[in-house]
């Protein structure tokens, strides 16, 4: 899997997985848990994760739901 999004920003992850998910783009939420434990102070980042062979389309969408405005890595 291929980091597409780190963020905590609650709204920004679940609006970039909808999308993910209406386009039929398997995805992964990383570090959810882990976000949760520490309290929100922002020490652990959650990661949206996407298959290797399905980054660009996956970026193409994101950029153009005004999710992501960065070329890609």
């Amino acid at each position: 899997m291929r980091e597409i999004i780190r963020s905590n920003n609650p709204v920004l992850l679940s609006f970039a997985a909808s999308v993910l998910a209406e386009a039929g783009i398997h995805h992964h939420l990383a570090h959810a848990h882990d976000a949760s434990l520490e309290g929100s102070i922002g020490v652990v980042e959650q990661r949206l994760l996407v298959a290797p062979d399905r980054y660009d389309e996956a970026h193409r969408l994101l950029v153009d739901a005004e999710a992501l405005d960065a070329p890609p890595a």
